[in-house]
């Protein structure tokens, strides 16, 4: 468990296999979507995941999840709904009187 956070945990690495999972990409598409990441970070980032396992290229050099990254983009669907909530609930926040926010309800499996 600990490798593997000190790897997610590495600046920008989540933001790449979040990015990936909405489809394969190369360099400069990745570099595009990620326009705050220099490109030695996201090199070095890809070199990582490349060598974990969890990022592959395809013929073409596009860059895309391995079976191993995809359900690892599955695990972070939980974090995206309570960001999701998070974000909303910050915003209401804002609006209203700075009351806490519930927790978001739990989704079934898909």
């Amino acid at each position: 468990m600990m490798a593997a956070l000190d790897l997610l945990g590495q600046r920008w690495t989540l933001r790449v296999i979040w990015e990936l999972q909405q489809q394969p990409a190369g360099f400069r598409e990745l570099r595009r979507r990620t326009d705050a990441m220099s490109s030695s970070v996201l090199a070095e980032r890809l070199r990582q995941l490349v060598n974990s396992g969890i990022v592959t290229t395809d013929l073409h050099g596009a860059y895309q999840l391995t079976e191993l990254g995809r359900r690892l983009g599955s695990a972070l669907e939980p974090l995206n709904t309570w960001a999701q909530h998070w974000a909303s609930c910050t915003a209401d926040a804002r609006e209203a009187d700075g009351s806490a926010c519930s927790a978001p309800s739990p989704r079934t499996s898909r």
